[in-house]
């Protein structure tokens, strides 16, 4: 390299982040979808079997970033911004899980017709929304629940979470942001990259829907007693919202089409900090 060759740098970790996140969106199709005055954005990617994977409470669809790429590799993914969530729009007042999941089926059923078979897949607040749907809608062939929400039981958290709204200036901001990705999504400080935190932010100050009272209430026992397809039940070993060990067998409930599986070296959200295992098991499930 002569004296005049600029050092090579690498791109600054928002910057990269910023283009995974580009190149990902570049991936998919967007279909704005409109029911009951609400307009849902689905995002579409890939080829095969139709795949829809539901984001969680403080969410959109790049809670499955680091999957799309692997899951399309076999499936047509379908992935909204549920009703009140990132890009879609506002459920009109007084807006409740009822008229979420209606919205969000009906949405569905437009772009791909009521009768459809789909696999089905749920994150967090999102699990307990799949489970809604499978039974509202009906049609789901498989249904896998990533730390989904609605047991009712005990959480493990021991770190409290902060009001990142109340932050003095971007710096504040950001600290806050981390303190709670590390509070209850990601079990290793590590993880908590530039990508996680863009994704975070991103959902925080676009969800428009309170879902943290049902997350926290008990109805998914009695949802699944209405299901009959092969379930997969899966948390990350240090999921701090549920101890797997304790649901997962009441879940699963001596049924031979469920299981439960847990995601070594992962928090809560397992399909972001163990993306390679978490995509294989999920690949498997699916077929």
């Amino acid at each position: 390299m002569s004296a005049t060759e600029p050092i090579p740098t690498q791109p600054h970790p928002d910057m990269q982040a910023a283009q995974f996140i580009a190149a990902v969106e570049a991936m998919t199709t967007v279909h704005d979808v409109e029911y009951g005055g609400t307009t849902v954005r689905w995002r579409s990617a890939g080829q095969g079997s139709p795949l829809v994977l539901l984001h969680g409470g403080h969410g959109s669809w790049r809670h499955w970033i680091r999957n799309v790429e692997a899951l399309a590799s076999r499936h047509t993914l379908w992935m909204p911004d549920m009703p009140s969530f990132g890009e879609s729009g506002t459920l009109p007042a007084p807006a409740g899980l009822p008229q979420l999941v209606a919205t969000t089926s009906a949405t569905l059923d437009r772009l791909l017709g009521a009768g459809t078979p789909v696999g089905l897949a749920g994150f967090s607040f999102g699990g307990l929304c799949a489970a809604h749907l499978a039974v509202h809608r009906g049609h789901v062939t498989r249904l896998a629940l990533l730390g989904a929400a609605g047991h009712g039981t005990p959480r493990r958290q021991k770190m409290a979470m902060v009001n990142w709204r109340l932050a003095d200036g971007e710096e504040a901001l950001l600290a806050d942001l981390r303190h709670n990705l590390r509070a209850l999504m990601l079990h290793d400080e590590r993880h908590i990259d530039a990508l996680a935190v863009a994704v975070h932010r991103h959902a925080c100050e676009t969800t428009r829907f309170r879902s943290k009272a049902l997350s926290l209430s008990g109805p998914m026992k009695g949802l699944l007693d209405q299901l009959s397809m092969p379930i997969l039940f899966a948390w990350g070993e240090h999921d701090v919202t549920a101890d797997p060990a304790r649901v997962g067998p009441w879940w699963v409930d001596g049924r031979a089409e469920r299981q439960w599986r847990m995601v070594a070296g992962a928090g809560h959200w397992a399909q972001y900090e163990q993306a390679g295992p978490a995509n294989r098991m999920l690949l498997e499930f699916f077929g």
